[in-house]
């Protein structure tokens, strides 16, 4: 996921960036998407432009929730340090994670 981002860094540098100082910071961000069609699907991902990674999911760019579209937004979480996003992308992955998701940011649906 990370190349995905690097390629369109420069595209998106002056609307994902936020000047602090004379130095540019990105916000990384990590989210849950969830399935229109099929509710009881969701999706967590990485990117540095979420409108434009929500628009990509919707068209059927990704392979991985190109079938269940369209999606909405979940929830999302900003992060100034690239690092802690990936690790905590990551921990949502997980079994644990999951199960934190779920019970803490996620709406059920019967």
């Amino acid at each position: 996921m990370i190349k995905f981002i690097n390629r369109k860094i420069e595209r998106k540098l002056s609307r994902q960036s936020i000047c602090e100082g004379g130095r540019i910071i990105f916000m990384f961000y990590i989210y849950i998407l969830r399935s229109k069609s099929y509710p009881q699907k969701t999706y967590t991902g990485y990117t540095i432009n979420l409108k434009q990674r929500l628009a990509d999911h919707n068209c059927g760019e990704s392979v991985h929730t190109a079938k269940y579209g369209p999606w909405r937004l979940e929830t999302y979480f900003a992060f100034e340090d690239e690092s802690v996003a990936i690790k905590f992308e990551k921990y949502l992955k997980s079994g644990s994670g999951r199960a934190f998701a779920k019970k803490h940011f996620l709406k059920t649906f019967l």
